[in-house]
């Protein structure tokens, strides 16, 4: 009975691996890249609000890819960005951030080291990743705080125009953005199946957490 029991629950660990991890996750509407990017060069001086610094002293850039035997979690490192928060409504505001690829980590040393290679993002020749707003629409329906977020995601190379959802919130002391959604590795280049009894799934969550704070 002893056995019986260790063997379900065996079994069911594994099937807790193989579960895809995008399954339930929004998934990123992709296309081409936007051709009215706001532009904040253009405003005037005093409309620009404030610039509030992304860093990984308080934010994080994380992911979590799958294959059929399981799943791993990884992020980057090093990265940099701004939240140009203007009249102090997410609407009018924009956030970009610059990625090192090279500076990727994930739960397993030797997955780390394939990610850097040509099979995914080929750190060396593409060694910038890099993510810029271009429309924060508020969604009502979901309750406050919540927006859609549109920008031009660029990934080895390949820049795309991505939507998904995000909880924005203000307050006196911080900007906090959070993001969780999937987009497909394939749409920017990303093709190496893995090997053929242990295949790779396209879709990667990707996890945006944003904590800037605000000059008092």
């Amino acid at each position: 009975m002893q056995k019986l029991g260790l063997a379900i629950l065996a079994f069911s660990i594994f099937l807790a691996a193989c579960e895809n991890p995008a399954a339930n996750k929004t998934r990123a509407v992709t296309s081409t890249v936007s051709t009215t990017a706001t532009d904040t060069s253009t405003r005037p001086a005093a409309a620009k609000g404030e610039s509030l610094a992304v860093t990984p002293d308080n934010s994080k850039v994380l992911f979590t890819g799958s294959k059929v035997t399981g799943r791993h979690e990884g992020g980057f490192n090093k990265f940099s960005g701004s939240i140009d928060l203007v009249n102090d409504k997410p609407e009018d505001s924009s956030v970009k951030i610059d990625i090192e690829t090279s500076s990727v980590f994930t739960d397993a040393d030797g997955l780390t080291k394939h990610l850097q290679t040509g099979d995914f993002f080929e750190t060396e020749k593409f060694p910038k990743a890099s993510f810029a707003s271009t429309h924060i629409v508020a969604d009502p329906a979901k309750g406050a705080n919540n927006y859609t977020v549109t920008g031009d995601l660029e990934l080895r190379g390949v820049k795309k125009a991505v939507t998904f959802p995000a909880t924005i919130t203000l307050s006196p002391a911080n900007v906090a953005v959070a993001s969780e959604f999937a987009i497909n590795r394939k749409d920017f280049g990303i093709v190496y199946a893995g090997k053929a009894d242990d295949l790779i799934r396209d879709d990667v969550v990707i996890k945006l957490d944003l904590s800037t704070p605000r000059k008092q």
